[in-house]
């Protein structure tokens, strides 16, 4: 049985021709869309991994440089070390000579 396409009113194909573009183009409009979603999603994993990887990184340096100091404060010098104390500004009496 053969279909004839002559019998077939003109109005009737542009019809089912404006479907099936309507139908091509929805298609093409719901890949965009998920695809989309999709590099969305990736985008928001990556910036969350990122995140909290340099939040950590933060925390991990603070918490070290705490210890650190945590340290240094309990270290007791030996009794003949004694720091040099000078006060700002001051030129040693040398320093000002012209040779």
């Amino acid at each position: 049985m053969q279909f004839d396409l002559s019998a077939v009113e003109t109005a009737t194909m542009v019809f089912f021709g404006t479907l099936v573009v309507a139908l091509v183009i929805a298609l093409f409009m719901m890949t965009a869309a998920f695809a989309a979603l999709v590099l969305v999603g990736v985008g928001r994993l990556a910036w969350a991994i990122v995140a909290s990887t340099l939040l950590g990184l933060v925390h991990g340096i603070n918490h070290a440089w705490d210890r650190l100091v945590h340290h240094a404060s309990a270290v007791e010098l030996p009794g003949d070390f004694q720091p040099q104390t000078s006060s700002v500004g001051v030129v040693p009496q040398g320093g000002m000579l012209d040779r």
